[in-house]
């Protein structure tokens, strides 16, 4: 494998992006700062401080995704994905600390005041800034769709929260030039808060569902029925399904009614092909299944078999 190859493949994974987000953000909050120290904006300060939290919540993700690969052991027979769902909260308490800063700081502008100088520096500093973190943060969604990492889909909100606080500064730097209304723009500080409190609501409830075993999503669990149902010839029934999700791992459990005579040899083999079918359908699935013979009074059974009636 060529050296471009493997950093390609690197930045496909949850590690690689993350590492690439940290060095980005690192940059983004060099830009800010100067941008703040010239310009006196509390909604680009407000935007500073959004990418520092933004830099400590990669940090924590870029920790849990390592941990979260870790094969299970002794100690974690289910693995380690668990790891990822109780990043994901830390990230978005971090979210949600950012907003209150920022709404307290916006806040307190409004009733001390202040000045913004050199108002066309900070516009370009803040397109420069939008473009970067947009395009890092679109490459860390669709890399954690890819890969179902909990912990990467949070930085990656957390990336385009801090996209839409710079578009919302943008917006009130814009203003101000036109307007020269300075009281616009702590204004608009409030409404980047808002904004960023919105995604830890979101990052917060996708984390803790999942750390609370909340069952897979209604189109996965009707996968699931499809691929019985693919077997009826050799499935009577199933019941008592239940799932979760640790990381990006799925756990599936079920019961399975299959004829009486069938031997163990061909119970065994069936499990197998379940579990194969399965996960075709839905990757990383971790299938466990309890198998129950039929009864002799089954009336819905469409399997041959010579002990119905007997």
């Amino acid at each position: 494998m060529t050296e471009k190859s493997r950093n390609s493949n690197f930045l496909h994974t949850p590690e690689g992006v993350s590492k690439m987000a940290m060095l980005t953000i690192a940059i983004l909050i060099t830009i800010k700062i100067v941008g703040t120290i010239v310009t006196g904006s509390i909604g680009m300060r407000a935007d500073a401080i959004h990418s520092c939290i933004d830099l400590v919540g990669v940090i924590i993700g870029f920790f849990a995704i390592k941990v979260a690969v870790r094969p299970s052991d002794e100690e974690h027979r289910y693995g380690h994905g668990k790891a990822e769902n109780m990043a994901g909260l830390l990230i978005a308490g971090l979210i949600l600390f950012a907003a209150v800063s920022i709404i307290y700081e916006a806040v307190r502008r409004l009733i001390i005041g202040g000045n913004i100088e050199l108002v066309g520096v900070g516009i370009w500093i803040t397109i420069a800034a939008i473009v970067i973190n947009l395009t890092i943060s679109w490459w860390a969604l669709r890399v954690s769709k890819n890969t179902e990492s909990v912990a990467l889909e949070a930085t990656g909100r957390d990336l385009y929260a801090d996209v839409l606080s710079s578009v919302a500064v943008l917006a009130g730097l814009l203003v101000v030039r036109i307007t020269g209304i300075i009281l616009l723009d702590p204004i608009v500080a409030i409404f980047v808060g808002l904004l960023i409190g919105r995604t830890a609501y979101l990052t917060f409830k996708k984390s803790l569902g999942e750390l609370m075993d909340k069952a897979l999503p209604p189109e996965e669990e009707e996968i699931i029925k499809s691929c019985m149902a693919d077997h009826s010839d050799q499935v009577v029934d199933f019941h008592e399904l239940r799932s979760r999700k640790s990381g990006n791992q799925r756990f599936i459990d079920l019961h399975i009614v299959v004829p009486r005579h069938t031997d163990i040899d061909k119970a065994h083999q069936l499990c197998d092909h379940l579990e194969n079918h399965i996960y075709q359908h839905l990757a990383r699935a971790n299938l466990t299944i309890h198998i129950e013979p039929c009864s002799r009074e089954c009336k819905k059974c469409n399997i041959e078999c010579d002990i119905v009636g007997t």
